[in-house]
């Protein structure tokens, strides 16, 4: 995170709007030199001075008011999640110490339900992004995440810096952008955790266009959807993800990729736990949650 982030978010923010798009009178001619909004549209908009966001876009006003953080989440015309973030940014979701910074092992109960999917490909993460575990499906259809070490085992480290994620993801941009947009999310939710930060340090050095993807302050939180992956021995799968969130350790989600019945996903996906059960083919049994 960096020192500046709720100014850099809501700099990013307007820089995407036109007056047209928040109510306000279009200019005509060469009047107008931004492209975005102006900081004193924002503050008529919000209801506040121009001088006051003025130091709040700058960094030099602290822990604005709640009134004054939904005032300019209607300004901007934030949606929930967007909102959520800059309540955090300003502090909001501000802790001593985040649960998050040291990795929890998954529990009994829910490598039961990963084992018992046998068409399901399933793992779950914790609050540092990181994998602790998968069932056989999960690692046949990713088998280059499942072999990492523990430490770096994380669909968003995987997906933006190994080459090999480019060919798995059939629309990898998007997918890619969506890790950036959630890692977002997740850093403001915990501003202390270290493993986080780390990550976002490694994505920075290495990855080539996360720090552009990054400076746009973009936040997005999926819990459905679909994703259209390539697996060298089955072929083409468009897959239907779900993260569950287990009321017993909220620490840790739960993302299944699933295929309808009777559809050739589903088939591919039975081929594909068919051969991996296969002796020669078998990968070695995921131990990270253990």
């Amino acid at each position: 995170m960096g020192k500046n982030d709720l100014g850099d978010f809501l700099r990013a923010r307007r820089a995407g709007l036109t007056p047209d798009k928040v109510g306000l009178p279009a200019e005509s001619g060469a009047g107008r030199r931004v492209a975005g909004l102006r900081r004193s549209e924002v503050a008529q908009l919000a209801g506040v001075s121009a001088e006051y966001y003025t130091r709040l876009e700058q960094g030099r006003a602290r822990q604005p008011s709640e009134q004054v953080l939904q005032a300019l989440g209607d300004a901007l015309g934030f949606d929930d999640i967007e909102r959520r973030h800059l309540f955090a940014l300003a502090g909001a979701a501000a802790g001593p110490k985040d649960r998050g910074e040291h990795s929890a092992r998954m529990r009994p109960a829910l490598r039961q339900v990963l084992e018992s999917m046998e068409l399901a490909a399933a793992f779950v993460s914790d609050r540092n992004l990181a994998v602790v575990g998968g069932n056989p499906l999960w690692a046949l259809l990713f088998p280059d995440v499942a072999e990492l070490p523990r430490r770096e085992r994380s669909m968003a480290r995987w997906t933006l810096l190994d080459l090999r994620a480019r060919l798995v993801w059939c629309d990898w941009e998007r997918v890619a952008r969506d890790y950036v947009h959630g890692l977002r999310l997740a850093a403001a939710a915990q501003p202390r955790n270290q493993h986080i930060a780390a990550l976002i340090g490694e994505l920075m050095m290495r990855s080539p266009e996360f720090p552009a993807w990054w400076s746009e302050h973009r936040v997005q939180e999926r819990s459905t959807g679909l994703k259209r992956l390539h697996h060298p021995v089955v072929g083409d799968l468009e897959l239907q993800y779900e993260i569950f969130t287990p009321v017993a350790d909220p620490r840790q989600s739960l993302v299944v990729y699933s295929a309808p019945s009777g559809s050739p996903a589903q088939e591919r996906l039975r081929l594909l736990a068919s051969w991996g059960s296969e002796p020669a083919a078998a990968p070695a049994r995921d131990n990270a949650g253990s």
